[in-house]
C-alpha cells in the first residue's frame, strides 16, 4: 500500500478555486490528490472492491443495493434482473431511475463487511480536517462538519437519471465526485456529470477525468449520462455529500 491512502495536492490554488465556486456554484478541481494516492485508490477500486448493484426505478420507488453475497441466491438474482428492467421502464417514461455498481463506505463500516478494508481509512480521511477544511475554504461554507461516501462504478448500460439532491433538511450542502476513472476516458463512453437549466438544456458537463474532484452546491438539476455497451469498465469514483449536521 502507499504510505498514505489520501493526500491532497499541496499545490492547489485555493483562493482561485474559491473564487470560481462562488461565481458558478459548481467546480472541477484537477489533480486534487497526489498522484501516488490517487493511483492507490484506483487500484483499490479496480481490484479490492466487492461491488454490489444499486438500482432505483421511479422517484417513489425503493432504492435497493444488492450485495455480491445476495446475488448468489437465484431468487435475489431474479429480483435484481427485474429491477434492472424496471429502471429501463421508468427512464423510458421520463421518471427518475438509476443503476450502477456501488459499495457504501458508511454501511460497510457499520455492518462490518470488511474490517480491514482501506475504505474505512478513506472514510476517516474524508472526515478529517485536511479535507473538510479544504472544502470549507473553497465553498465558503464554514459549517460543513462531515462527509458521507460511497464508491461507484458506472459500467456498461449504467446511468443516473436527472434529479436535484434536494435533501437540505438532512444537512446536504455539497455533492462531490472524486473521479478515479481509467486513463484517457473517451467522450463517446458517456458517464459525464451534466447540469440542466429549467428547460432541460445542458448548461455544462464535467468529464470523468482521473484524479479530478467535481463538486456543486445542492440542489441543482443534474445526471450522469448513460454508459453505452461498448464502453470499457472504468468510470470509478468516490461520491457523497458534505453536510452541516
Amino acid at each position: 500500500m502507499a504510505k498514505a491512502l489520501f493526500e491532497l495536492n499541496p499545490d492547489l490554488d485555493r483562493a482561485a478555486l474559491a473564487e470560481e465556486f462562488a461565481r458558478e456554484r459548481r467546480l472541477q478541481v484537477p489533480q486534487v490528490l497526489t498522484d501516488e494516492t490517487a493511483r492507490e485508490l484506483r487500484m483499490v477500486m479496480q481490484h479490492h472492491t466487492e461491488w454490489g448493484i444499486a438500482l432505483q426505478a421511479g422517484a417513489t420507488g425503493e432504492p435497493r443495493n444488492f450485495r455480491p453475497a445476495e446475488l448468489k441466491d437465484p431468487q435475489k438474482q431474479r429480483q435484481a434482473m427485474e429491477m434492472g428492467q424496471q429502471t429501463d421502464q421508468a427512464a423510458a417514461r421520463g421518471d427518475y431511475a438509476y443503476r450502477a455498481l456501488r459499495y457504501s463506505l458508511v454501511e460497510g463500516l457499520q455492518s462490518g463487511w470488511d474490517p480491514d478494508s482501506p475504505y474505512a481509512v478513506l472514510l476517516e480521511h474524508l472526515n478529517a480536517e485536511p479535507f473538510l477544511g479544504f472544502m470549507r475554504t473553497i465553498t465558503g461554507m464554514p459549517d460543513l462538519v462531515k462527509a458521507d461516501a460511497h464508491a461507484s462504478c458506472f459500467a456498461s448500460q449504467h446511468f443516473l437519471g436527472r434529479h436535484n439532491d434536494s435533501h437540505v433538511a438532512e444537512g446536504w450542502r455539497i455533492a462531490y465526485v472524486l473521479n478515479l476513472t481509467i486513463d484517457n476516458w473517451h467522450p463517446d463512453w458517456g458517464g459525464y456529470l451534466v447540469f440542466y437549466d429549467e428547460d432541460g438544456n445542458v448548461e455544462t458537463g464535467f468529464k470523468p477525468e482521473f484524479n479530478t474532484l467535481n463538486l456543486f452546491a445542492v440542489p441543482q438539476d443534474h445526471a450522469v449520462t448513460y454508459v453505452p455497451p461498448f464502453a470499457p469498465k472504468g468510470r470509478y469514483a468516490i461520491n457523497g455529500w458534505l453536510r452541516d449536521r
